[in-house]
């Protein structure tokens, strides 16, 4: 024989489960609204902007400044920084560009092997023969490709993934910590 339950009893078993389903549903619920409104956590933003669609380089490769060819071998998952100096060339904005770019691969540590820098352009008098640094020649097809290159002033970066497309680009004076946090994580991706 079982004992019927209170009102109280039954009223306390309901609320809880009302409860139960709107912490569950409640908070799915919060999670797709913040999707919907384009939220994410500071951590997931990029610093640079990404480009929809990437621009592909392998259809016109890169040459050395030697003239030899620049081959962008995936299999050495390289990451590559791309400085497009201005075509009439640059003085002390060009140097500080490359030094803080140095300043950025010295802090990938272990991983700097897996980075390049390449640097579009004449590079300044006084450049500093840097490991990771790989001069390209002028090439009017290259800088059409990327977007923005012919900034006014300053130095435009892009970041391009081993297979040689070009997936983010940062304005003529952007923080150079945030080009190293957006590498770094590309970095950690196998």
């Amino acid at each position: 024989m079982t004992v019927p339950a209170s009102d109280a009893a039954r009223t306390r078993g309901r609320l809880m489960l009302i409860a139960v389903f709107v912490l569950f549903f409640g908070s799915a619920l919060g999670a797709g609204v913040l999707r919907l409104a384009g939220w994410m956590p500071p951590g997931l933003k990029n610093h640079g902007t990404l480009l929809q669609p990437p621009v592909d380089l392998r259809q016109s490769p890169p040459r050395r400044a030697d003239g030899g060819p620049y081959a962008w071998n995936p299999a050495a998952r390289t990451w590559r920084i791309l400085a497009a100096a201005p075509e009439s060339g640059c003085g002390a904005d060009c140097a500080q560009v490359l030094a803080q770019l140095d300043k950025v691969w010295r802090l990938f540590g272990h991983n700097a092997d897996r980075v390049q820098v390449l640097w579009l352009g004449a590079l300044p008098a006084a450049a500093p023969p840097l490991p990771e640094l790989v001069p390209l020649q002028e090439d009017a097809a290259l800088r059409a490709a990327l977007p923005q290159a012919a900034a006014p002033s300053g130095i435009p970066l892009y970041v391009v993934d081993p297979n040689g497309f070009v997936i983010l680009h940062y304005p003529p004076g952007a923080d150079p910590a945030g080009l190293r946090e957006d590498v770094a994580r590309l970095l950690k991706l196998k």
